[in-house]
């Protein structure tokens, strides 16, 4: 359920590292055999009868009006595991969270609202944007969509407990092989999503993401957030430079909708001159689509095709992650697209089919 930043699609391993990167900055723990055993042997009371979006709705809520302080740690069948501690604060209308990355490369990223920073001390750089959508935890929509019911069905299990709270456990089923569905965990009083499970059409837990210890409520200092997000001394800063843009303008059009995912943004980086070919600076740019049904996303990185550098096309699977790079058809053969999101492979397809050069 995470809705990617827009960044360049350059290159293909750095796309699908820095997507993964992102999710372990947002949500997790993840044990591809702690599946449905664990919501098969929870309390047999069941959760209140809410729709798709009540539910998503108070998840969203408590991700957002608690302050809470805890570690996760996001793991798949296949081994790849990863974890991060979360320092997150409402100060009256703010939002300002810190994550701490506690495997792989350092790094720090502080978010307040839509204003984010990442500093990776080892090359001593801090990253700045703004995102339009926001990596909270868990990863949900401002405004839950209520067309989201029209594709998920969702169904009480019962209650459980994670890293030491009582939580109502959800399942939300995919009414096609679109989309995969969830089984979640929610935290009983706040609403909080404490544990997350991404279920693939033969109900085999392909991500799994849980707070291995939290502490809700926690005494966490929204100023202290504050200063260390703006101490960078040392730091070279490298601000991430987009132009909100659309499809339309650009040339760009899907000649079939895939069912459920409607457009949510179009950034597109400039560039400093043309190409060298005699394109424009609109041609030479990459480009970023972004579409969600409301929980799962798909983003499209659309840049020209340049053979010095061209990798082949390929497919990529990491836990509940799947992408695709490939060269399109004529006649937009000069231009790549690199497909990622948290969708089965067959959706990215649908949408690597579908798009379409319109001049």
């Amino acid at each position: 359920m995470t809705v990617p930043m827009p960044i360049s699609a350059r290159a293909f391993v750095l796309v699908f590292a820095a997507f993964c990167l992102a999710q372990a900055a947002t949500a997790q723990t993840r044990s591809g055999t702690a599946n449905a055993k664990s919501a098969a042997t929870a309390q047999t009371d069941e959760p209140p009868a809410m729709s798709v979006t009540e539910w998503l709705q108070r998840m969203h809520t408590g991700a957002r009006q608690r302050n809470y302080v805890g570690t996760f740690v996001v793991s798949a069948p296949g081994g790849d595991l990863s974890s991060a501690r979360i320092w997150h604060v409402r100060d009256g209308e703010h939002q300002i969270e810190r994550i701490e990355a506690l495997s792989g490369p350092p790094r720090s990223t502080f978010r307040r609202n839509r204003n984010v920073m990442t500093f990776l001390p080892e090359a001593k750089v801090v990253k700045v944007e703004k995102r339009e959508n926001l990596d909270l935890f868990p990863n949900l929509p401002d405004k839950p969509d209520s067309s989201i019911g029209d594709f998920y069905d969702v169904r009480a299990i019962g209650k459980d407990r994670v890293a030491g709270f009582d939580a109502d456990v959800v399942q939300l089923v995919p009414h096609d092989g679109l989309r995969f569905g969830y089984r979640i965990w929610s935290e009983r009083h706040s609403g909080l999503v404490v544990k997350l499970q991404t279920v693939d059409s033969d109900s085999r837990v392909v991500e799994q993401s849980a707070f291995s210890e939290l502490q809700l409520d926690a005494p966490v200092k929204a100023q202290a957030l504050a200063q260390m997000m703006s101490n960078t001394s040392g730091y070279r800063i490298e601000k991430l430079e987009l132009e909100r843009s659309n499809a339309q303008d650009e040339g760009w059009t899907l000649r079939t909708p895939v069912a459920g995912f409607k457009p949510r943004s179009f950034f597109r980086r400039p560039v400093a001159g043309d190409d060298g070919g005699g394109k424009s600076k609109q041609d030479a740019a990459t480009v970023q689509w972004t579409f969600s049904d409301g929980l799962a996303s798909v983003s499209l990185f659309i840049e020209r095709y340049d053979p010095a550098r061209a990798p082949r096309d390929g497919v990529l699977t990491i836990g509940a992650t799947n992408a695709i790079r490939r060269r399109l058809p004529e006649p937009a053969s000069d231009w790549w697209l690199t497909a990622v999101g948290e969708v089965p492979q067959q959706t990215l397809n649908a949408f690597a089919q579908s798009l379409a050069r319109t001049r």
